[in-house]
C-alpha cells in the first residue's frame, strides 16, 4: 500500500491532507497506523503520540518532550520527571 495525498482541507487554521487510507476502530478503541505513514512521519514502535481534539477532528502528533518553562524541545534534560532545557537551567543557576 502506498501513501498518496489528495484534497487539502483547511480546518481551524491547519491544512489537513487526506491520504486515502481508512481504518476502523476495533472493539477496544485502538486504530492501526499504516506502516507507510509511520515511516513517512518517523514514528517507531513504542513512540508516544500526543492526542489533540479540534472541534470534530482528532489530531495525532509525535510527542517531543519540551521544556516546562520555555517550551523549547532542544537540549532537554529530565529532572524529577520535569523537562528543562539547558538555557533555562543556566538562567535558573544565574538567579540562585
Amino acid at each position: 500500500m502506498s501513501v498518496f495525498l489528495r484534497e487539502t482541507d483547511y480546518k481551524g487554521g491547519i491544512f489537513m491532507k487526506s491520504i486515502g487510507i481508512f481504518r476502523k476502530v476495533d472493539e477496544l478503541g485502538p486504530i492501526v497506523l499504516p506502516i507507510e505513514l509511520r515511516r513517512t512521519l518517523d514514528i517507531a514502535e513504542r513512540d508516544s503520540l500526543e492526542i489533540y481534539v479540534d472541534n470534530d477532528s482528532i489530531i495525532l502528533r509525535k510527542y517531543q518532550p519540551a521544556c516546562i518553562f520555555c517550551d523549547n524541545a532542544r537540549d532537554v534534560i529530565a529532572y524529577k520527571n520535569k523537562n528543562v532545557c539547558k538555557s533555562c537551567i543556566k538562567a535558573l543557576e544565574e538567579n540562585i
